[in-house]
């Protein structure tokens, strides 16, 4: 049976950060500085989640937020996806313990892995599911701890922190909602950023964790030639796809990896770096988080209003990346 497609927009938005704030002072001790890192990566601070929270705690406060901005309730949400690299456990999925959390018993839930790009991916699953008329209010979530999986003794710990982020996706019945959504992956970059013990090809073991596997490993220089090649790049058809040019666009809300990387993208793109909207000098990168987190913020601030032009674009290990643009309908 045929059905007419459905216009997606997102309707409420929400995000959370733990309380203990970890800065740049912290990590003298192996060998960075505050002045290098914050001109380096924009970074002043991050937050850290507490013993007691899992990424499921991040993820249900945040997803909470969201469905009351969104003047709904639990029960109306159909769907929860969480998009995340740090779990709570290999299973269940993390969107079972946020389901709970929050009693949305009413929904289906499932995570999806695309690590920085996660919630990206997520938001396109969701759209898919809305415009077929599957589902009606999908709750997508982004959410990391990444301070489970940093090794705090190397330089480069200072890259990440914790965070959640959600929106609950809805069709609209007007002329907005997204106009266009491409995601894109090259596993021939997968070892650019990686865990590379603790699965099932390196299962967890003494040696594993002698030699501090189970921790994420980046090729900084991998990671920033990748983002500022392939970023611009799906920008730009992104674009094509829907009509439009840099200069139609009203705002950007971007992945958090390091300023000088986005500003490379965005001055490579064409688009003004004051549309740009940036959170990494309060939260560092919280993965998952990040694009979701900001997208909050923006909101909340009031920066948008109905009618305008939001790009989204973010990358992630894999390597994964997306670009959309959304006419804004809240």
């Amino acid at each position: 049976m045929n059905k007419t497609l459905r216009n997606v927009g997102i309707i409420g938005t929400g995000s959370y950060v733990p309380e203990e704030i970890r800065p740049n002072s912290y990590f003298e001790k192996v060998g960075s500085t505050d002045e290098w890192i914050y001109k380096t990566l924009g970074i002043k601070e991050r937050h850290i989640a507490g013993a007691d929270e899992a990424t499921s705690d991040l993820a249900a406060k945040a997803g909470l937020k969201a469905i009351a901005d969104a003047n709904l309730t639990v029960d109306d949400i159909d769907l929860i996806i969480v998009a995340t690299a740090t779990p709570d456990r290999p299973a269940p999925a993390t969107a079972c313990f946020v389901q709970d959390k929050i009693k949305a018993y009413n929904a289906a839930a499932f995570d999806m892995l695309a690590v920085c790009a996660g919630f990206m991916y997520g938001m396109s699953i969701a759209t898919q599911y809305i415009a077929t008329s599957t589902y009606n209010n999908v709750l997508v979530i982004g959410a990391d701890t990444f301070s489970r999986i940093t090794d705090w003794e190397r330089r480069d710990s200072v890259f990440f922190g914790d965070g959640a982020g959600a929106a609950v996706l809805s069709h609209t019945d007007d002329d907005t909602g997204f106009l266009g959504f491409k995601i894109r992956s090259d596993g021939r970059g997968k070892y650019g950023f990686t865990i590379p013990g603790g699965g099932s090809e390196n299962p967890m073991s003494h040696e594993v964790i002698e030699k501090r596997l189970q921790y994420w490993h980046m090729d900084g220089q991998a990671v920033y030639k990748s983002a500022t090649t392939v970023v611009p790049k799906v920008i730009r058809e992104v674009l094509e796809e829907t009509g439009l040019k840099p200069e139609d666009v009203d705002c950007v809300i971007p992945h958090q990896p390091s300023k000088n990387m986005l500003k490379t993208i965005f001055k490579d793109v064409g688009i003004p770096w004051e549309k740009v909207q940036t959170n990494m000098d309060k939260y560092a990168n919280t993965s998952g988080g990040t694009v979701a987190i900001m997208l909050d913020e923006t909101n909340q601030a009031g920066k948008l209003k109905k009618g305008d032009i939001v790009l989204f674009a973010a990358i992630g290990s894999g390597w994964t990346w997306s670009s959309a643009i959304l006419k804004w309908s809240k």
